[in-house]
């Protein structure tokens, strides 16, 4: 077990290494120039070469790649053109509300998926079935943005019941900064007035988030659900007169759970990336407004530090996805 874990993680820190050239080529090769967006449209030709030489911009690419891998070993992530800040504490700024958006989302999505699924498979060919399957379907196919916009219009401008966008209005006072997670820190706080309120700003833009999750989710389940209460052991349970329930609930759920699994440790890290839609449609402050931010200002080390942050988080959780079932199937460990 020891080999495989030290396996998984040589493959990570070989994938994030891989993840940090790719993306530094892309975003250096892109058209703009940075020096210049900074120095602004009135800004002389020597203005321009001193901000260039003061950010390393006039060295060629190859060089500026051995640097920057050079301060990404040392956790440096460079500082914001923008705003003259170290991308790692913008990063540490944003990254809690994108977690605590994609938790809420995930919880959604397993908790409302899995059940449906059970049940699709337990009734197949019914009515229940067939809504699923729709369900599943439009999952995959809505667009975010567009989706997310269609209900802000229906929940919040018809009806009045949800905010538009945001995570607090601007007459609230946040609670004191634990997590970073509003939900939590209104909750450490004592402060169940503001969880009501962060609450209802969140749910929005997580359910958009958690759709293509949740119809994932119960189609793999649906699917592993009804091969598994084909099965041989399954029916001998039957046959011994243990009840339904117990046989779908415990023995058949069990183990069709092993591929939902797998589906929900890639739909974290799908969902980490989907944030950049439904982030800028309900304005929520997280590393996906942030790095859509920053690319349309050609500010290129906060876009490569976003999408360092999100393939670590994405590579993470498959990762302990690859564990779990390690640990649950000895076999695995010597694949």
């Amino acid at each position: 077990m020891l080999t495989f874990i030290l396996r998984k993680i040589a493959t990570l820190v070989l994938t994030m290494i891989g993840i940090a050239a790719l993306t530094f080529v892309i975003t250096n090769v892109a058209p703009g120039d940075p020096a210049r967006l900074v120095a602004g449209p009135n800004a002389t030709e020597d203005m321009v070469e001193t901000i260039r030489v003061e950010y390393g911009l006039d060295k060629p690419l190859a060089e500026q790649f051995v640097v920057y891998m050079g301060d990404l070993m040392r956790g440096d992530l460079g500082q914001s053109i923008v705003t003259t800040r170290p991308v790692l504490d913008e990063l540490l700024r944003y990254a809690p509300a994108t977690l605590e958006l994609v938790f809420v989302s995930m919880l959604f999505g397993i908790l409302v998926g899995v059940p449906l699924g059970m049940l699709s498979a337990v009734y197949k060919d019914g009515p229940l079935d067939h809504v699923t399957r729709i369900l599943s379907i439009s999952g995959v196919a809505l667009p975010a943005f567009w989706f997310g916009i269609l209900l802000q219009l229906w929940f919040s401008v018809d009806l009045g019941w949800l905010p538009v966008s945001g995570r607090l209005p601007l007459i609230t006072r946040p609670p004191e900064t634990v997590t970073g997670m509003l939900l939590i820190d209104s909750l450490i706080a004592g402060r169940f007035s503001t969880f009501w309120v962060a609450l209802q700003h969140i749910i929005l833009p997580a359910f958009v988030l958690s759709f293509p999750c949740l119809a994932s989710i119960l189609r793999v389940n649906r699917a592993e659900m009804v091969e598994v209460l084909q099965s041989d052991y399954i029916v001998a349970a039957r046959a011994h007169g243990i009840s339904s329930r117990r046989v779908v609930a415990l023995y058949a759920l069990k183990n069709a759970m092993l591929p939902t699994l797998a589906i929900i440790g890639l739909r974290f890290g799908w969902m980490l990336g989907s944030t950049v839609l439904v982030e800028t449609v309900f304005d929520w402050p997280g590393i996906g407004l942030y790095a859509v931010s920053s690319a349309l200002a050609s500010d290129f080390k906060p876009v490569i530090g976003v999408t360092l942050m999100i393939g670590f988080f994405f590579i993470v959780a498959n990762t302990l996805v690859d564990l779990a079932y390690a640990w649950i199937d000895p076999r695995l460990r010597s694949a």
